[in-house]
């Protein structure tokens, strides 16, 4: 395994962090984990080198935390540093904060959190939330306390938002952002990458597939990407190739990704792309920007609907269907609450990291889906 600096810590990290939002599953069900595959496959990957488990207080319908827990015990806890994320924009009060932190601790059978997080910042959680309730003061009482060693933030809005929360508080540690070959532009972007590094920040990457777009590619977008590796391997690479880069997440939910990961995380290393494959990224980009129906990264944030449409699924087909329209209308049909099913409430849209216009989304699918 490759280590990388944490910032200005003096920690030393795994180059591939054990991301716990996509757990394995009974029966395909998001919110039913398979605690026995789970715990083996987290347990294998810390028995092979990774060090950084990152989890959050909502993931799998909140119990992501409690297998985390249990897959940390038996010794395995000394063996990592640990990372979840506190839901403040949804605080009214301010006391919520210790509450949900208690619970963490509880849930993830731990006196501390190594890295711990405000979860998906954007502008308007940062000032209505974070400002506004004075969570600052509470996250520095409670690292006072030993109750979390760390303190940084997970990012989803535009490089501005970046900026301002980055400069809104002189103590950040870490930040966590999306980056991968399609997003050097969107959300903070590599300016945002740059900037937090610039700041002395470890910065950790999430999606750096976009969840699993990359790795599924198409033909022709596997058609530009450097050859002798596979999509998943170059993606990764891609993002370990920069410095300012502390690790990146992988939402790893079988044994074979996790083989594979590990594997990727051991040939990587900073610098590794030649100039030649950084034009391959360059195209493979402008292929993927043209075949893309919507960004959706399918962590599911926005579910569940008060109408049960499925929307991650609804997205999902919609973006086949730019390769196999016919197999995608097909699928669409069999999903039992399609996009008619939607009211309009725009709920799903306040909950969206990547802030799509859902409700206009879901009408296009149908649209086409149905035609």
């Amino acid at each position: 395994m490759q280590y990388r600096d944490f910032g200005k810590t003096g920690e030393k990290v795994s180059a591939l962090g054990f991301g716990c939002m996509r757990l394995p599953t009974l029966n395909n069900l998001t919110h039913s984990i398979d605690e026995k595959e789970a715990i083996r496959i987290i347990r294998d990957g810390i028995d092979s080198g990774i060090n950084y488990i990152d989890t959050a207080f909502f993931y799998h319908a909140g119990k992501s935390e409690s297998l985390v827990g249990k897959a940390l015990s038996d010794g395995y806890r000394e063996k990592v540093l640990l990372a979840t994320k506190s839901p403040f924009a949804g605080f009214k009060f301010g006391f919520e904060f210790e509450r949900i932190l208690n619970t963490q601790l509880k849930r993830l059978r731990t006196d501390h959190i190594d890295m711990y997080m405000l979860h998906a910042a954007n502008l308007k959680a940062w000032k209505n939330s974070a400002l506004r309730l004075n969570l600052i003061p509470k996250l520095e009482k409670a690292r006072a306390e030993g109750k979390i060693r760390y303190i940084g933030f997970s990012f989803h809005d535009n490089f501005e938002a970046f900026e301002t929360i980055l400069n809104g508080y002189d103590g950040w540690d870490f930040c966590q952002l999306q980056y991968n070959y399609v997003d050097i532009n969107n959300q903070a972007g590599t300016k945002g990458l740059e900037a937090a590094a610039a700041k002395g920040l470890a910065v950790i990457i999430m999606e750096p597939l976009l969840g699993g777009k990359l790795a599924n590619a198409t033909d022709n977008l596997k058609a530009v990407l450097p050859g002798g590796v596979s999509p998943v391997q170059s993606a990764l690479d891609f993002v370990w190739d920069r410095p300012e880069v502390s690790l990146l997440l992988s939402g790893m939910s079988n044994e074979q990704q996790v083989k594979e990961n590990i594997r990727f995380a051991c040939e990587s290393r900073i610098g590794k792309l030649t100039d030649e494959q950084k034009i391959c990224f360059e195209k493979a980009k402008k292929v993927f920007e043209t075949s893309a129906r919507v960004s959706c990264t399918h962590c599911e944030y926005c579910v569940p609907c008060p109408k049960k449409v499925q929307i991650p699924e609804i997205f999902s087909q919609y973006n086949k269907s730019v390769q196999n329209p016919d197999a995608a209308k097909k699928a669409y049909k069999k999903i039992s609450h399609d996009a008619t099913n939607c009211i309009g409430c725009g709920k799903c849209e306040d909950k969206c990291p990547q802030q799509l216009p859902i409700r206009e989304k879901l009408l296009e699918a149908d649209a086409f889906l149905k035609g």
